[in-house]
C-alpha cells in the first residue's frame, strides 16, 4: 500500500468521527512498532492538505528494558520535521520484577498511558493518537467477548476526563496487513518488542482464533467490523 492510501484512509476515519480540529497539538504514541511508524508518517503528510492546521509531537514510553536504541524513530522524526520526546520509566522491573504479574499487559498498559497523558498535558497537547488498526478493534471485541462476557471494543475518539486528555485512534479503518506492506516499502526503522511475553498473550490468542475461523469464513474480520461500526457499542455512532 502507498502512502497516498494511507493517507486516504486516515483521513476517512479522521472525517467520520471529528478526530482533528484547528490548531490541534497532537502527540502520537510511538511505541516503535510498525502500526505507530506507519501512523505517524500518515499524520505527518496529511499536515501539507488537510483544512484543519494541526501541529505534531512524537512521544515514547521508555519502559525501562536494556539495549533499546531510538536513535531510528528519532532520525525518522527529524526526517518529518516532528519534535521527538522519550518518557523514562521503571515499568518493566515494576511489572515484572516487583509485582511479578501473571497477566502483566493490563499493569503495563495503564501505566504507560499514564505517564503520556502526564507528558502530554505538561507540553499542552490536546490530544493523542494511537495506532489501533482494524485487526485490534475486532481483537479487542473477541477479547471482551470471551473473557468477560459482554460486547465492547475501545472508542475511535476518546475522551478521558479525570486527565483531561482525548484519545484518537485514526487507523481504525486500517488493515494490519496493508500496514505491514507499507512499512517495508518505505523501509521504516521498526523496533522489535524486548517484552518477555510478547507473542503470548490474550490478544495473540484472539488474533489467532479470528484466523483461524477466517480460514473456514473468509471475510469475517471484515463482518464483524461492520457490526461494530453499525452497533450501539459506545464512540461508534457517527457525529451527524
Amino acid at each position: 500500500m502507498k502512502l497516498q492510501q494511507i493517507m486516504s484512509k486516515t483521513r476517512k476515519a479522521v472525517d467520520d468521527y471529528n478526530m482533528i480540529n484547528e490548531n490541534d497539538v497532537i502527540a502520537v504514541g510511538i511505541s516503535g512498532g510498525k502500526d505507530s511508524l506507519a501512523l505517524l508518517y500518515s499524520l505527518a503528510g496529511m499536515r501539507r492538505f488537510y483544512p484543519a492546521h494541526y501541529s505534531l509531537i512524537g512521544i515514547t514510553c521508555d519502559l525501562g528494558f536494556d539495549n533499546v536504541d531510538f536513535s531510528a524513530i528519532k532520525a525518522l522524526c527529524d526526517k518529518l520535521d516532528i519534535e521527538y520526546h522519550i518518557v523514562k520509566s521503571e515499568i518493566s522491573d515494576i511489572v515484572f520484577n516487583i509485582r511479578n504479574e501473571e497477566n502483566p499487559c493490563s499493569l503495563c498498559a495503564k501505566m504507560r498511558k499514564g505517564a503520556m497523558n502526564n507528558f502530554i498535558k505538561e507540553h499542552n497537547c490536546s490530544k493523542i493518537a494511537y495506532a489501533h488498526h482494524q485487526d485490534d478493534v475486532v481483537e479487542t471485541y473477541m477479547m471482551s467477548l470471551i473473557y468477560e462476557g459482554r460486547q465492547n471494543t475501545f472508542s475511535p475518539v476518546t475522551y478521558l476526563d479525570r486527565s483531561d486528555v482525548t484519545v484518537i485512534r485514526p487507523f481504525i479503518y486500517m488493515k494490519e496487513a496493508d500496514i505491514i506492506g507499507f512499512v517495508h516499502t518505505e523501509n521504516l526503522p521498526v523496533l522489535k518488542s524486548p517484552c518477555p511475553v510478547d507473542g503470548y498473550t490474550k490478544r495473540q490468542y484472539a488474533k489467532d482464533l479470528i484466523r483461524s475461523i477466517n480460514d473456514e469464513a473468509p471475510g469475517v474480520r471484515e463482518r464483524i467490523f461492520t457490526a461494530i461500526c453499525n452497533s450501539d457499542i459506545k464512540g461508534w455512532r457517527k457525529p451527524q
